[in-house]
């Protein structure tokens, strides 16, 4: 369970708060915070959505990376595509495989590697979930012109640069 905040602090809290520390900015800290409130949300409305669908977020990823590659994809290289390690992307794919939604057969020139492919049923399943899945993808970004969409990539990737500013020591 994720620990989140479901009430912001308040903008003069913030910036009493920022006074004390001289590296603070508080109207920095406040974005911040609305958009880690925002993205958390969004996390967990989509994660109710895939269990509509029998899926969590992580199998619906790797159902959607499989779905692009008809000759399927070895499980070391649907990890890097998903930014998973291997053991974790195994887990994953026990649970499709034992599910019925990914077969692993061995690769045609190199026995000792597995390819992993969409089964008929995992086909099935995507394609009972896509309209849902587009629909409401749809109807949350509904509010945004496309120049304000464009906008907000180009605001996330210039957020997204700053990520080793928290990450690295």
């Amino acid at each position: 369970m994720a620990l989140e905040l479901k009430r912001l602090p308040r903008h003069e809290t913030l910036q009493k708060e920022a006074g004390r520390y001289p590296d603070s900015d508080g109207s920095a800290v406040e974005t911040c915070l609305h958009l880690l409130h925002v993205a958390g949300e969004v996390e967990a409305a989509y994660e109710a959505h895939f269990a509509r669908h029998g899926l969590s977020r992580a199998r619906f990823i790797v159902l959607m990376q499989l779905q692009r590659e008809e000759e399927g994809l070895r499980p070391a290289e649907l990890a890097e595509r998903t930014g998973v390690t291997r053991p974790t992307m195994t887990g994953l794919l026990d649970g499709l495989e034992k599910e019925g939604l990914i077969l692993r057969r061995a690769h045609a020139e190199d026995g000792r590697m597995s390819l992993v492919r969409l089964s008929a049923k995992g086909r099935q399943r995507l394609e009972g979930t896509l309209p849902d899945h587009y629909r409401r993808t749809a109807a949350l970004m509904r509010g945004l012109s496309s120049e304000e969409r464009e906008q907000l990539e180009a605001l996330l990737t210039k957020v997204a640069a700053g990520i080793p500013h928290v990450r690295d020591t």
